[in-house]
């Protein structure tokens, strides 16, 4: 990939030398190895984040497997919770890595991912003789991550029941979040009056969701002008598929789910577009390649939840396990 990378940094810079024929073929080279770099420090940064942005989007989208009555409404305000782990948020850079920068004053550092602390190093290079120094991103700084958002369902005819989630965008210290989606339930165990007499609530659920996540990232200045690359943002679609089942114990009910999504992953670089566009167009072609780190993935996660009613007012909490652990706590009102 990065041999790509280096090719299409030429064909760039063949445009630069359009401009200014006194371009030698090293700069053209430089300038190729600098957006090979940038492109390989993006794939380390970004994607724990957007990993853990799937199992944010995955937790309490079904408040209750049991049938709702027909066009009752249930609105909900959560909070969710995301427990950063210890191995996400950090990874180690080396000069050997690196085609163009190197790292200041040593040989290899540990630097933050997007879930990482404040820590930085600093990166030089050479680009037509003018040094080029660039302060290496830093993480949200959290444990502990914690968004609000409202959902909704209205029971359907058939046991079906319509679901609908949205959060405002969620300032994080050095980025922002949003996640958003709709879904269909469905309740099985109403064919089984037996089972129904148990107290025991069985049901399905298909989810769509899409989370929207972005990070400050590479401020990158040189004798051409700004790069124009110091936001990165990713475009998460996730597709989630759930078994659910509950038993009420009567004001109570414990709740179980099983959950698989599917996501795919788009990331972009955005910012403010530098003077070097004017010639280059780095974040079209940084764009282009950035959809080869990109990919399809499943999740299998684990939910237990527990409602406890209070006339017409629930109480909620729950917690999804996986590779990572998501908490989530709610009140809702039953119309």
């Amino acid at each position: 990939m990065r041999n790509i990378v280096f090719i299409l940094g030429l064909i760039m810079a063949f445009f630069f030398t359009q401009k200014s024929k006194a371009q030698s073929s090293q700069e053209i080279e430089q300038i190729g190895y600098l957006l090979s770099d940038a492109l390989l420090y993006s794939e380390k940064y970004i994607i724990p984040a957007t990993d853990a942005a799937v199992y944010q989007a995955s937790s309490t989208w079904i408040t209750s497997p049991k049938k709702q009555k027909l066009w009752s409404v249930n609105l909900g305000l959560h909070t969710n919770v995301f427990f950063v782990p210890k191995s996400d948020r950090s990874f180690q850079i080396q000069n050997q890595d690196f085609q163009f920068f190197q790292i200041e004053n040593g040989t290899s550092a540990i630097v933050p991912t997007a879930l990482g602390n404040g820590s930085y190093v600093y990166l030089i290079g050479n680009l037509g003789g003018d040094q080029v120094r660039l302060k290496t991103p830093k993480g949200i700084d959290q444990e502990a991550i914690a968004y609000p958002y409202l959902q909704g369902s209205v029971g359907l005819p058939y046991g079906f029941e319509f679901i609908a989630r949205y959060s405002s965008k969620v300032k994080l210290k050095k980025g922002d979040y949003q996640v958003y989606g709709l879904g269909l339930k469905h309740n099985f165990s109403h064919y089984f009056p037996k089972v129904e007499a148990k107290k025991i609530n069985l049901s399905v659920a298909a989810i769509y969701s899409k989370e929207d996540i972005s990070f400050d990232f590479l401020d990158i200045n040189t004798a051409y002008g700004n790069l124009g690359i110091n936001n990165l943002n990713s475009l998460v679609d996730t597709y989630h598929f759930q078994l659910n089942a509950s038993k009420e114990f009567d004001r109570f009910e414990i709740i179980g789910n099983l959950i698989v999504n599917s996501s795919s992953f788009e990331y972009l670089v955005k910012g403010e577009r530098g003077a070097i566009e004017d010639v280059i167009p780095v974040q079209e072609v940084i764009n282009g390649l950035l959809k080869r780190i990109s990919r399809d993935k499943t999740n299998i996660l684990g939910e237990i939840s527990g409602r406890y009613q209070i006339s017409k007012i629930y109480l909620q909490s729950s917690i999804a396990f996986g590779k990572f652990v998501n908490g989530n706590i709610g009140v809702q009102y039953q119309f």
